[in-house]
């Protein structure tokens, strides 16, 4: 599952975690891949069910 890399930079910065979003946005792709990423996702203790793109309706 793919997930755009501004919503994981948007949660973080929510928390007020500037320098690890600045570090997410500078090393990760723009589409990140949550099965790929899941150890890094874990470190920055994010629950790849809250951040997956919701469906389409």
């Amino acid at each position: 599952m793919m997930i755009a890399r501004h919503r994981i930079v948007s949660v973080l910065r929510e928390r007020d975690q500037q320098v690890r979003a600045d570090w997410v946005e500078r090393e990760l792709p723009e589409r990140v891949d949550l099965d790929k990423h899941a150890g890094l996702l874990a470190t920055l203790h994010l629950d790849p069910a809250d951040l997956a793109d919701s469906p389409s309706r």
